[in-house]
């Protein structure tokens, strides 16, 4: 701790909690990379999805719903995606099962839903 404070000195604690927040946003931007890099592998829909994300780029209003719906219906047509999207994301194992017809289960803090007859979320 000592070479830290050597280093930065009066400025340590505004030096390492700059560091801290710019590892965290490195890794949401890292994670938010590969999750994309996935979905765009779906060819399907994978015009409609840069489309949205170039809106997104633009500024344009409402782009962040469009992608986020994009992204909800490539997830919902594909349950191979869905279920490697949910294993991407952090936060521990997860099985959730809804049973009957027309059923739904919505992944606990993934925002990941998968609809159909007794539908099926794990990690």
């Amino acid at each position: 701790m000592t070479a830290v404070v050597a280093a930065y000195g009066k400025e340590t604690v505004a030096k390492i909690h700059d560091s801290v927040i710019d590892q965290a946003s490195d890794a949401t931007v890292g994670l938010g990379r590969r999750l994309l890099d996935r979905i765009l592998r779906r060819e399907e829909s994978r015009p409609l999805i840069e489309g949205a994300l170039v809106d997104v780029a633009d500024g344009e209003q409402d782009a962040e719903a469009a992608l986020r719906l994009q992204i909800r219906k490539a997830l919902t047509a594909d349950p191979q995606l869905a279920e490697e999207v949910v294993g991407m994301l952090p936060g521990g194992a997860t099985h959730i099962e809804a049973s009957g017809d027309r059923s739904i289960a919505i992944g606990h803090n993934s925002g990941v839903a998968s609809t159909g007859d007794h539908a099926m979320i794990q990690r």
